[in-house]
C-alpha cells in the first residue's frame, strides 16, 4: 500500500504524463484527496487536448432498440423479456427501424446505436440484413452498435467463428462496436450479476479480435453491483492491457447501476463521489484512452458538468430514444441547449462531435447557438405496444 505521504508524488508522477500501476490506482482511488485528484486528472486532460483543451464535445444519436427478447437474463437488467414471455416480448420489423433513422437524420443525428437482447433466433445473417439496408437509405449514419456479447451469441446461432461474424458485420454496414456487455469485467462480480454472459477475458479477446480486424470500439464500465474498489481496478487493468496491444479503445465510459425493477436485491448504487473518482483514476491509470466520457443519465447533470473537472472531455449523448438505462431507473432528463449550457458553465467550449470524435459543430458564439427545440429527452423515451412505438416522436438522452 502506498504511504499517505507518497500519494501526492503519484499523483505528481500521473499528471506528468508518466504510467500507474493498478496498485497505486487503487491506493489513489481509496484515499487520495477528491481536489487533488481531480487537479491531477484535469492537468493529463490538458495535457492531451494541449491547442483544444477548452473544449468539451457532446454527440446527438439514437438507441434504437429492435429486440428485448434475451437468453442471457442478467439479474441487473430491467429491459429483457424471456423467449417465451410473449406477452412483454416484442421485436421491431425493419420499416419501422428505418423510420426511426430517418427521424435521427431530420433531428441532426449522426449515429445510431443498434441494441437488444440475445435473441434466439438472431444470427448473423439478422444484423447483415439489417446494417445494409440501414447504410442503404442512410449513408451518413454511423452505426456505432452491439457488442462483444451480441458477437458471441449471433456467432454460435449462426455456427460461424467470431472473426467471421465480425467481417460480416463489418462489411455490411457496422462502422464501430459499443462497449456494450463490459459489465464488470473480473470473475467474481460479472458471474454475481451475468451468470450467462462469456467470461470478462472473453469479452476482451472478442474485442481484441475486432480491432485486429479494423473495428474500433468503445470501453464501459458498470460501477455499483457489489463490486469491490479492487475489483473495479482490475476492470481497468484488463482493458489498459488490452489496449497496449490493439489502441482499438477510442473511449473509457463507467455509468452507475441503476436499481429499479431488476432481479439485483439488496444493491445500492455507487455514489457520486465513487463516480467521479472513478472518472478522475480512469483518465491517469489508462494513459492509452484518448477519450474519457462523463455520464448524466445515470448521476445528473451536475454530476455530468463536474466530470468534466475530473478528466473527461466529452459529455456523452443527447440521444433521440433510450430505454435500456430509463427503464432500471435512470429519471434524469436534458436537452441540446442545456448539455450546451451546462459545458459552458463549466468553463468550456461546447462542440458537437462525430462518433471518432472529430468537431463538427464547435459553439463558440452562444448568439448561434441551435435552437431546434426537438432535440430533448424525456425519460421513458417509448410506450411499447406489440413492438410499435407510440406514435408521438419522443427524443431522449444517454450516455
Amino acid at each position: 500500500m502506498t504511504e499517505k505521504a507518497d500519494l501526492q508524488s503519484v499523483l505528481d508522477r500521473a499528471a506528468a504524463g508518466g504510467r500507474i500501476t493498478p496498485e497505486e490506482a487503487l491506493d489513489l482511488y481509496r484515499d487520495a484527496p477528491l481536489h487533488a485528484l481531480g487537479a491531477a486528472a484535469d492537468a493529463v486532460r490538458r495535457r492531451k487536448y494541449a491547442g483544444t483543451e477548452h473544449i468539451a464535445t457532446y454527440i446527438i444519436e439514437r438507441n434504437i432498440n429492435y429486440t428485448n427478447v434475451c437468453v442471457t437474463a442478467c439479474k441487473f437488467c430491467a429491459f429483457y423479456a424471456a423467449p417465451k414471455d410473449t406477452a412483454k416480448g416484442w421485436t421491431r420489423d425493419l420499416d419501422d427501424i428505418l423510420r426511426r433513422c430517418a427521424e435521427t437524420v431530420e433531428l441532426g443525428g449522426t449515429q445510431i446505436m443498434f441494441q437488444g437482447g440475445h435473441h434466439p433466433d438472431y444470427g448473423v445473417e439478422y444484423y447483415e440484413k439489417h446494417f445494409k439496408a440501414i447504410k442503404d437509405a442512410f449513408p451518413q449514419l454511423v452505426i456505432h452498435s452491439l457488442g462483444a456479447s451480441e458477437v458471441e451469441h449471433m456467432a454460435r446461432i449462426s455456427g460461424v467463428s467470431v472473426e467471421e461474424a465480425i467481417t460480416r458485420i463489418h462489411e455490411a454496414g457496422l462502422d464501430s462496436f459499443a462497449g456494450a456487455g463490459a459489465e464488470l469485467l473480473p470473475e467474481r462480480p460479472r458471474k454475481a450479476i451475468a451468470p450467462l454472459k462469456e467470461s470478462g477475458e472473453r469479452w476482451l479477446e472478442i474485442m481484441e479480435t475486432a480491432h485486429r480486424l479494423g473495428v474500433e470500439s468503445t470501453s464501459t464500465m458498470l460501477m455499483g453491483t457489489g463490486e469491490t474498489n479492487a475489483e473495479r481496478i482490475e476492470h481497468l487493468r484488463m482493458i489498459r492491457d488490452v489496449q497496449d496491444r490493439t489502441g482499438g479503445f477510442r473511449a473509457f465510459i463507467p455509468y452507475t447501476y441503476q436499481p429499479e425493477n431488476n432481479h439485483l436485491k439488496g444493491r445500492t448504487q455507487a455514489t457520486l463521489f465513487e463516480y467521479l473518482r472513478m472518472i478522475a483514476i480512469g483518465r491517469l491509470f489508462m494513459d492509452n484512452i484518448q477519450h474519457i466520457q462523463g455520464s448524466w443519465l445515470t448521476t445528473g447533470k451536475e454530476v455530468g458538468q463536474l466530470s468534466l473537472h475530473y478528466g473527461a472531455d466529452d459529455l456523452g449523448s443527447i440521444m433521440l430514444e433510450e430505454n435500456v438505462v430509463s427503464s432500471a431507473g435512470a429519471k434524469h432528463r436534458s436537452n441540446r441547449q442545456e448539455i450546451i449550457d451546462l459545458i459552458r458553465k463549466a468553463g468550456r467550449v461546447p462542440a458537437q462531435r462525430a462518433t471518432t470524435y472529430e468537431h463538427l459543430v464547435v459553439h463558440d458564439d452562444p448568439a448561434n447557438d441551435p435552437v431546434d427545440d426537438r432535440v430533448a429527452s424525456h425519460i421513458s423515451s417509448t410506450a411499447i405496444e406489440g413492438g410499435t412505438a407510440h406514435p408521438e416522436l419522443k427524443l431522449l438522452a444517454s450516455n
